[in-house]
């Protein structure tokens, strides 16, 4: 009997311990405060073959009760065929949870936000692994072509994957988030083994954590760097035991390919279920960047990286359109300037000029009046 209970005792710790492997998306940080709105912003060109596009998220600081902007970067594949899937935040029960990204074999949910350069909210639109290589689509990603030449131009897959955001909803679920359910394609990939975070991921967030100008009280919700240029290291791991990248195939194949069914029809019906939870619950306005005490320690250098485009909420086009030019950037200050008086201001406080009266006249008075004669009594 004792021998049964201790056999029962070690089975459900080594159950618990699994627990982490099996949920890759575990929460680790959950708020109250929703994230702000995603920033629109050029997408860097892709450097060097076979790196994998990371976009930038909103993180929070526990310490400084704040969001702060992590911007995207290129990132070399632990291994041959792994695929990122993007961190995301989600609504549950009047919170807002963070999900960590990772790894893997395919790509896996994360929220159905539209992060834009490829990751327009089911899947990855920016390319696949043909072979030992990757094929970018250039359709949505930017590349160097005198560098990288195994790539194909496919927007169909653009639009089938897309779930329409127009005002750039940072988190999934609740009142004014993302509407979109898992796909079974997702829920599969939930289920692969899966490669954390590299360890120069977590340090290049880390040093967005130490630059003040990131947080969102200090730009008011508009970070200044979204994104970095210049790749991060490369880290390797050990790829899935028995795992093969896809085989190679003719790159006018790949920009034939298109989502499957389900996929096309879960971004249709997002699209459609989030316009609605959005409009009946718009995001809030972003905060007004404070002048008072800045969070972070160590350098407050930024990243080096490409000059933002200014955020513009309203803009149709998200991150990473190739071979266009960045919109026109308007300087940030007048989205926060009254309109000008329509009178110049020394006018408003001028006295009026003194009436055109000659003095002698103003002071003159007037003739006394005749007395009045008597006439004589008949």
């Amino acid at each position: 009997m004792n021998s049964l209970r201790v056999f029962r005792w070690l089975f459900l710790a080594v159950a618990v311990a699994l627990i982490p492997a099996a949920l890759p998306a575990q929460i680790f940080i959950s708020v109250r405060i929703g994230p702000p709105v995603m920033p629109v912003y050029v997408q860097p060109v892709c450097p060097a073959p076979d790196l994998m596009w990371t976009p930038g998220h909103w993180a929070w600081d526990p310490g400084y009760g704040d969001y702060y902007w992590v911007p995207g970067a290129w990132v070399p594949a632990p291994y041959t065929g792994a695929m990122w899937t993007p961190g995301y935040w989600g609504w549950s029960s009047g919170m807002y949870g963070w999900h960590e990204g990772y790894w893997g074999p395919h790509i896996g949910y994360y929220g159905g936000v539209n992060y834009g350069g490829g990751y327009q909210g089911i899947g990855y639109a920016g390319g696949t692994w043909n072979g030992g290589h990757f094929a970018y689509n250039t359709a949505v990603v930017n590349v160097n072509r005198t560098t990288i030449t195994n790539v194909y131009v496919n927007t169909t897959i653009v639009q089938q994957t897309t779930i329409i955001n127009e005002n750039h909803v940072a988190y999934s679920g609740g009142p004014g988030g993302v509407q979109h359910v898992a796909t079974p394609e997702e829920q599969i990939a939930e289920h692969d083994q899966h490669v954390q975070r590299t360890s120069y991921q977590t340090q290049h967030e880390t040093q967005a954590k130490s630059n003040p100008a990131s947080f969102s009280k200090n730009n008011g919700g508009h970070p200044t760097v979204l994104a970095v240029s210049k790749p991060l290291p490369v880290e390797s791991h050990a790829a899935p035991a028995g795992f093969k990248p896809p085989p190679p195939k003719p790159v006018t194949e790949l920009a034939k390919t298109q989502a499957p069914p389900s996929v096309q029809k879960a971004a249709a019906t997002a699209s459609t279920k989030t316009a609605v939870a959005v409009k009946n619950n718009p995001p809030p306005p972003p905060p007004h960047a404070s002048g008072g005490k800045q969070p972070g320690v160590g350098s407050s250098q930024q990243p080096q990286g490409t000059g933002a485009v200014h955020p513009n909420p309203g803009s149709p086009q998200p991150a990473g359109q190739p071979h266009q030019p960045p919109p026109p950037s308007h300087p940030t200050p007048q989205t926060h300037q009254p309109p000008p008086p329509t009178h110049p201001v020394p006018q408003t406080h001028q006295p009026p000029p003194p009436p055109p009266h000659p003095a002698a006249q103003s002071h003159k008075e007037p003739p006394p009046p005749k007395p009045k004669e008597k006439k004589p009594n008949r």
